[in-house]
């Protein structure tokens, strides 16, 4: 089993970047419109804070988690935005203390995790190293709304590379959630790093094959980036399909962003 401390530092690292962005925001700037729609700078960091506090359940409590899963169930299209409504609604630096205490309390729980430990999650249970690295894909994903909202331009890191991952595994999910059948060969996919290395997943010899910026894979895979927009580019007809319906993200397939220009 995975040791979960390096994808936790990443995790920390990551929260901390978005929390410098955000920090010393005027309170009016946290109604700034982000491209999520009906979702302002304040929407993102409440739903961040919400689903810390989903985690850190998950990781403390399982059963009542469970109650919290019966609960999406009854109102699943309204439920992720329920929570990040409440959280907006509150002052500013309420929400802020709030996100701050419960990401660094779910740093504890999952630092303290026995190992081999799995948790529940709203999909197949996680480990504490696989819970981490969605919660870093997430952060990631959405400090990029943030990002895009303030006109700031962040640079690439290497923790690009768990949300490579985890958009390279989700593969197969992203078919399934849109009633397709998965392909049943693996894809060749290439990724430049920011620093150059060249990340690589599957057979060599793949005839499917994916090529492109590290950087831009992660925000077509996050859906934070239309396809046309980015220099991804793909070999072979189920790739090609792949990525026009690729997400890294867990639930309903999500409406992407549209073309620049369009």
């Amino acid at each position: 089993m995975s040791d979960p401390t390096s994808v936790l530092d990443d995790l920390r690292s990551e929260s901390d970047d978005i929390d410098r962005l955000v920090g010393e925001l005027a309170p009016e700037r946290w109604a700034a419109p982000t491209p999520a729609d009906r979702w302002s700078v304040a929407h993102q960091i409440a739903h961040l804070a919400w689903t810390d506090a989903a985690a850190l359940l998950a990781v403390t409590d399982p059963d009542a988690f469970g109650a919290q899963v019966a609960k999406a169930l009854v109102a699943p299209d309204s439920f992720v935005d329920d929570g990040a409504d409440e959280g907006a609604a509150l002052p500013p630096a309420e929400l802020l203390a709030r996100w701050r205490e419960g990401r660094e309390r779910l740093q504890r729980a999952l630092r303290a995790a026995p190992a081999g430990a799995r948790f529940p999650w709203y999909g197949p249970p996680m480990s504490a190293a696989s819970m981490a690295t969605g919660r870093l894909m997430e952060t990631w994903a959405h400090g990029q709304d943030i990002a895009d909202a303030l006109g700031a331009v962040r640079e690439p890191t290497p923790r690009l590379r768990h949300v490579a991952h985890i958009g390279v595994r989700a593969r197969d999910y992203a078919f399934g959630v849109r009633g397709l059948t998965p392909p049943a060969e693996p894809f060749r996919v290439e990724l430049t790093a920011p620093d150059g290395e060249l990340w690589t997943y599957g057979p060599e010899d793949a005839a499917q094959r994916v090529t492109g910026p590290a950087l831009d894979f992660a925000l077509l895979v996050t859906q934070r980036a239309n396809r046309a927009d980015v220099a991804v580019r793909a070999e072979g007809a189920d790739a090609d399909r792949w990525l026009d319906i690729a997400q890294a993200f867990a639930g309903p397939a999500g409406p992407g962003r549209t073309a620049k220009g369009a």
